[in-house]
């Protein structure tokens, strides 16, 4: 440790690593600068090259799939391969995108303008008016971060429109009232309108020509909420906007108005997902409800009409009824009937209901695989316009995915896209497990790799376990390439935490819950050495995010199980996760450390202050990137430096831009990953035959 590493002392907390939150901190950026190059001398060589340009090549690949999002009849697309890495946002037509090879529209070169401008942006998304108006907002992002600068385009002139609507950055988006009037959800404008959170705090109406300063806020919530948003409903006989009052990450309050202001308050639980679609809405619950004499489960769908709602109604009907692993994991309106995505032992299952006065009816969606990954969604980006048509994309660990075209009264779907073959599966198998966590619940987990057990397999594991978030096991062309075509097995596990089995499943990796997610994998890590796959210091580990704090526990709780760590974008410091950017937002999935009784359980799990000297800690890349504005690059930097400092073997890497994830273009995510990959191999003993 060089001399300006050294601790200082008396910081609050007794964190002598503080000066690493200074994102643009002089000293803290020679600290990364300096990491970045040791980093890079240990594990950059020819083959770190030579496997970041093949996985990035596959990325670039001509023939991948270009999903796309249709409007008033016509697809888009944001496309990226070498010659544009920032990307082009295209179009084309239904019947030129069933060809081998369609002929696009160019609407803007996002490399272009990065050049013309001098700017480091990226496309994050854009929001149009239905129908044929050619108003559009755009969203650029600096190097990916999530706090964006919206400009109004013309989708006839190609261009921006001078003296449009143009907002600087901040977090937030816009939803169109009308060709001259935006409804802005924007932390731009000061603290009044920005939460702790960093979110936005009002709901402005801003109209054409209104410095935006000017514009009249026509909702807002109280800094300590997460944010307010609202979204126009164009689904009824007149257009209606929603308000949304969110108080955490799972809980919300919902109001109905017009773009003047909100007029009616929903009598609804908060701990809800709520859909609305011409006259009828559908919620799903997270908690049990008692409501006119009846009690709902949780994660119960329920249905009923808005209108006799709003007139005082009560009489739900049952649309969904969950079961101990049976969950419903998404949900959309298509031209008047819901589709709802379920999990059911961890297979896809698809149902569409019909909304009536009396009961819904329901059918199955049909045509699809019952294994694998299905993932479905609406064709038409703008729900007024849709008329029923589906997308889907089918995969698993070893088939490439299949964009199938659903249309509305059709027999089966039509492949529309088929994606290459990016890695050689042959002699592979993919097969599902169970291990036993600490307290007997069984976790699931999905194997790939070479048939039989070695004993001495290298194996990849992988999971996530929070918000909610159920982890899908998707074909995944850099491990593919980098992990299994060269010998390897990689492992991916279904933590509670996740959405997977429903509330109960989250829930009990939730707050106090989350280290009984981390002791799931720990479990799965061990199960694979009992069955015969492989032997502890063979194993290597990757968590991103919240599975940034999954890995950090590995080391500090279960340093035994594991042969190297590979941690990115994570949160790690628990005590002060909520005084760093978006932090504040979670403390639903994790708990107040400024409340001494949930810090007791917070620091149970916080490695950053669980990290002793003088243990048998493995390896541990540490990788996050400056641009991240989401998760604080902080986390990685102090948990590196302080590793470093008890004189553990831990490697950290940044690099300028990649906002919450692994790189602004291709080249840059191939490189953040065959870092990794490289790492991991060293670290576990592994010299495949192409190193």
């Amino acid at each position: 440790m060089s001399v300006d590493d050294r601790p200082t002392l008396s910081a609050p907390d007794d964190d002598p690593y503080l000066w690493l939150e200074e994102v643009e901190g002089s000293r803290a950026l020679d600290f990364v600068e300096r990491q970045n190059r040791a980093t890079l001398e240990k594990f950059g060589g020819a083959a770190f090259g030579r496997d970041r340009d093949a996985l990035a090549a596959i990325y670039d690949r001509p023939d991948n799939i270009p999903y796309v999002s249709r409007s008033d009849g016509l697809l888009y697309n944001l496309w990226k391969d070498a010659s544009h890495p920032r990307g082009l946002w295209r179009r084309t037509t239904i019947a030129e995108f069933r060809k081998a090879s369609p002929s696009w529209e160019t609407l803007l070169d996002i490399d272009k303008l990065a050049a013309d401008e001098g700017a480091d942006w990226l496309l994050n998304w854009s929001s149009s008016l239905p129908g044929d108006a050619p108003q559009t907002i755009l969203s650029l992002s600096r190097g990916g971060s999530d706090a964006v600068t919206m400009r109004e385009f013309d989708l006839s002139t190609k261009s921006f429109v001078a003296g449009g609507f143009t907002l600087p950055e901040a977090k937030g988006g816009a939803a169109w009232v009308d060709a001259d009037a935006l409804l802005l959800a924007s932390a731009h404008g000061g603290k009044d309108m920005v939460t702790a959170s960093g979110y936005a705090r009002t709901v402005r109406l801003w109209r054409r020509g209104e410095p935006v300063e000017q514009a009249r806020v026509v909702f807002e919530t109280t800094s300590d909420r997460m944010s307010a948003y609202c979204d126009v409903d164009r689904t009824s006989d007149k257009p209606r906007t929603w308000f949304v009052d969110r108080l955490d990450f799972f809980n919300f309050d919902l109001w109905l108005g017009t773009e003047n202001g909100a007029t009616a308050k929903l009598d609804l639980p908060s701990d809800i997902w709520f859909e609305a679609h011409r006259d009828w809405f559908a919620i799903k619950l997270r908690s049990a409800w008692t409501v006119a004499g009846t009690t709902y489960g949780p994660d119960s769908v329920l249905g009923i009409s808005l209108s006799a709602f709003l007139a005082g109604d009560r009489n739900f009907s049952v649309v969904f009824t969950p079961g101990p692993r049976r969950a419903m994991q998404g949900w959309f309106w298509a031209d008047g009937k819901l589709v709802l995505s379920i999990l059911d032992e961890l297979r896809p299952v698809f149902e569409i209901y019909t909304p009536s006065a009396g009961r819904w009816t329901r059918e199955q969606l049909n045509g699809l695989p019952k294994i694998g990954v299905v993932d479905v969604w609406r064709f038409d980006g703008h729900e007024s316009e849709s008329n029923g048509d589906l997308l889907a994309n089918v995969q698993d660990p070893l088939t490439p995915p299949s964009l199938l075209l659903i249309e509305r009264d059709v027999e089966s779907p039509t492949v529309l896209k088929q994606a290459p073959k990016t890695f050689n599966a042959d002699g592979l198998a993919v097969t599902q497990h169970e291990a036993v966590s600490i307290d007997g619940e069984r976790i699931p987990y999905v194997q790939t790799g070479p048939a039989g057990e070695t004993g001495d397999a290298p194996v990849y594991m992988s999971a996530y376990g929070g918000f909610g978030h159920s982890v899908k096991p998707y074909y995944n062309s850099a491990l593919g390439k980098l992990w299994l075509e060269r010998g390897g097995t990689i492992v991916q596990a279904n933590l509670r935490g996740g959405g997977e089995f429903g509330t109960r499943w989250h829930d009990a990796g939730r707050y106090a819950g989350k280290k009984l997610s981390h002791d799931d994998f720990a479990a799965v890590a061990a199960d694979l050495v009992r069955r015969g796959v492989t032997r502890a210091k063979r194993i290597a580990a990757e968590g991103g995010s919240n599975g940034g704090i999954l890995i950090t526990n590995m080391l500090t709780r279960y340093p035994e199980r594991f042969g190297a760590l590979f941690c990115t974008i994570p949160l790690v410091d628990m005590r002060r996760y909520t005084k760093l950017l978006a932090g504040a937002s979670w403390i639903a999935e994790y708990g107040d450390p400024d409340k001494p009784d949930e810090w007791e359980w917070l620091q149970t799990y916080s490695a950053y202050h669980n990290a002793k000297p003088g243990q048998p800690y493995p390896p541990i890349l540490i990788a996050t990137t400056r641009r991240d504005d989401r998760v604080h690059p902080g986390h990685a930097r102090k948990m590196a430096a302080k590793l470093q400092a008890m004189g553990y073997e831990a490697y950290f890497y940044e690099p300028a831009a990649g906002g919450h994830g692994y790189g602004k273009d291709n080249k840059e995510r191939a490189g953040f990953q065959v870092l990794g990959f490289g790492f991991l191999k060293s670290r576990i003993g592994w010299v495949d035959d192409e190193a």
